[in-house]
């Protein structure tokens, strides 16, 4: 049977695609070879728990060591300390069977008072298993508080017994490094101690797929197939995923069964095509990123990023909050933060404009000709009308106010996508603006987003530069700027929404649009 690409729970070799995990995390070996304690942090869908697994069932096979995973995450709901133990060391127990042969499992665990009963568990498993023991404790940091506290301190107490008494080699895997353990996902309060777990030998992470990885991921699949992604794919894929595993996979996924399921070369087109799909579906991983918007932390960082700002004082925790979940990443040349690929810069926007998106009227798709072509100037009348009636009772309806304006203008051009067209945006911190542009066949129109606060200088001159810089770049002569005017005092927006023609200072027509 073919394998696939796998969008789903941790992969497995005989039905699935997926890379060596030593070739992923090289240095593993030695760290377990030397009894090390190590971390494992990366984003979520990037292959932790797969690599692990994989692991774990090589290191068993090779017949050095016994290794298993399992996980903590039963314990998430618990805030009793010995209820969480009891439930994690029930679901240790499948795990444990469903992976290791009958000679390696542990006995039954022993009775130990609550606050013991983890260590005591491993304690009585490694000194009873035959061959040295090696444990990676999945999603750690889905406890919290007082159940955390407890379980690292259990660890440390033990590991001074290994490897007789203890696990020879350990493992602790989630989404955050050691150090931010204090810092509780979803609010912002801290654990109040420092780590007690400061026995690690070294903190690992999993990094995206590089260009030459997604290539032999994909090779896979023509191997035992025969279909082919072209180049220009492979570099398009990259592009849009910036080599993130579970992005890799689904478009890779909707690629082979969706679009070209007949088996031809794989092409750029067809890429887009499985792009689009991918978005607008909001697949379980996508909309549980989007979920983590609704957090303070993440509003005042994702917010101004919208806007194009400088970002407010923020603590260094939120920043690496946001990085470590793979929202967001440093730009590689030195620059700032921006989105950590464009699949997931457009499913934030979206995300964020579907209040607004709902509460649009029927809106005609006047900016279309006979033929179905891009009428930019019909569009721009189309888009003047919808902005003087309805932009004033849509703007409260946006989740982020500051960026309101661009949310709905979104919204707007998420109707005219709708009807066969394709939104790209390009936003970041410091950039003073937004990019769109609009796509529908061959024909494009390209925007310029900007905002006149009070006390700052008029945008204008600054965003012309900034568009025939965008224009020069998608090989244009004219397109938009969209000036959203939130000083005190100017004149309601049914009076103040125009529109002129004005030239850049490299001579591309130019629309200017006062909102």
């Amino acid at each position: 049977m073919t394998r696939r690409f796998n969008t789903a729970g941790p992969c497995n070799p005989e039905d699935h695609y997926l890379l060596p995990t030593l070739r992923r995390l090289p240095d593993v070996r030695q760290i377990i070879d030397d009894k090390g304690y190590f971390i494992l942090h990366a984003p979520r869908q990037v292959g932790k728990t797969t690599s692990l697994v994989c692991l774990g069932q090589e290191l068993t096979r090779e017949g050095k060591y016994a290794s298993a995973l399992v996980s903590m995450e039963v314990g998430q709901p618990f805030r009793d300390v010995g209820a969480a133990e009891l439930a994690v060391l029930d679901s240790w127990r499948d795990n444990i069977e469903h992976n290791l042969p009958p000679d390696l499992w542990p006995r039954p665990w022993p009775e130990a008072p609550p606050g013991r009963r983890i260590g005591a568990a491993l304690h009585a498993w490694a000194k009873a298993c035959p061959r040295p023991l090696v444990v990676f404790l999945d999603e750690i940091d889905a406890l919290r508080d007082e159940v955390l506290i407890s379980v690292l301190r259990q660890l440390r107490a033990g590991y001074g017994n290994r490897p007789q008494q203890f696990p020879w080699s350990l493992a602790l895997c989630g989404l955050r490094d050691v150090r931010d353990y204090k810092v509780a996902e979803g609010h912002e309060g801290r654990l109040g101690t420092a780590s007690p777990f400061n026995i690690k030998v070294e903190s690992l992470t999993l990094q995206n797929f590089t260009p030459a990885e997604v290539a032999d991921l994909y090779a896979q699949h023509t191997a035992e197939t025969g279909q082919v992604f072209l180049p220009e794919t492979l570099d398009a894929v990259f592009r849009d995923t910036q080599g993130q595993p579970w992005l890799v996979n689904a478009l890779a996924r909707q690629l082979v069964q969706v679009v070209v399921p007949d088996g031809r070369a794989v092409t750029a087109a067809d890429e887009e095509a499985a792009r689009q799909i991918l978005i607008r579906r909001m697949d379980t991983h996508l909309d549980s990123l989007a979920d983590k918007l609704r957090e303070p932390r993440v509003k005042r960082i994702i917010e101004p990023m919208l806007l194009g700002e400088v970002l407010p004082a923020v603590p260094e925790e939120d920043l690496r909050y946001l990085i470590d979940l793979g929202l967001l990443r440093m730009e590689e040349s030195g620059g700032g933060l921006e989105m950590a690929n464009p699949i997931y810069a457009e499913v934030i926007v979206r995300h964020l404009a579907l209040g607004v998106q709902a509460s649009l009227p029927q809106i005609p798709a006047t900016w279309l000709t006979p033929e179905g072509r891009l009428d930019a100037g019909k569009l721009l009348a189309a888009f003047l009308e919808f902005w003087r009636e309805h932009a004033e009772a849509l703007l409260g309806a946006a989740s982020y106010p500051e960026a309101a304006p661009h949310l709905v203008l979104m919204a707007f051009l998420h109707r005219v996508e709708n009807g066969g067209g394709v939104v790209t945006r390009e936003y970041a911190v410091n950039r003073g603006r937004l990019d769109l542009c609009l796509r529908r066949g061959a024909d494009r129109v390209a925007m310029e987003l900007k905002v006149w606060k009070a006390g700052r200088t008029n945008p204008v001159p600054k965003g012309l530069v900034q568009l025939d810089r965008y224009l020069l770049g998608l090989g244009l002569q004219e397109g938009w700027l969209v000036v959203f005017d939130q000083r005190p005092g100017v004149a309601p927006i049914e009076e103040r929404t125009r529109s002129e023609q004005v030239m850049s200072p490299a001579g591309h027509r130019v629309t200017l649009l006062w909102a």
